[in-house]
């Protein structure tokens, strides 16, 4: 479905670059809650909050700015992100996806992380330390209106938590 990538960029760009489980799902289909808190927002110009308290996350978030903010179809938007991994990510580090258009559920997979994140030009293994990220993504026209929901969740490959983020997104009629 071509009008959730920009969605899936979003979140992985963020989640990744710096560096969202959905509704109780963990990865691996597993039936962990996941307590999501809209509350913690993401530093920065955009609609990311964090699933729970990232103070435990191997990713800690500096700052994710989208422009246009909120991204609009037709745009191209620019995510700039920056933060700091507390210890290497591998290959085998998966992210548990879900994009939601209104109740109706569009994505809901889980993924190697290592092989999504070559979408946001970068690759495994990320090395602990700091990261800086910048990416344009072309947005489609074709996005359709409405109430978009997205939530990674992101775990190494030995299940801890990288970060867990969630994005409200409502794209308007021209």
């Amino acid at each position: 479905m071509r009008f959730t990538t920009p969605l899936v960029s979003l979140v992985l760009a963020s989640a990744v670059a710096a560096n969202q489980p959905f509704l109780g799902l963990g990865l691996g289909g597993s039936s962990s809650q996941v307590h999501l808190n809209e509350d913690i927002e993401v530093p920065g110009d955009n609609p990311l909050c964090f699933c729970d308290d990232p103070s435990r996350d191997i990713l800690k978030i500096d700052q994710v700015d989208l422009f246009p903010n909120p991204p609009q179809p037709g745009a191209t938007l620019t995510i700039a992100a920056s933060g700091t991994l507390k210890q290497d990510v591998e290959d085998g580090a998966k992210v548990h996806l879900r994009v939601k258009y209104g109740l109706i559920t569009l994505i809901n997979q889980d993924a190697n992380l290592c092989e999504q994140i070559k979408n946001v030009d970068l690759q495994c293994p990320l090395k602990a330390g700091a990261l800086t990220f910048t990416k344009d993504v072309n947005l489609p026209r074709e996005i359709p209106p409405g109430h978009y929901t997205v939530l990674a969740d992101v775990l190494s490959k030995d299940g801890k938590k990288i970060t867990c983020l969630t994005a409200k997104v409502n794209f308007t009629r021209g």
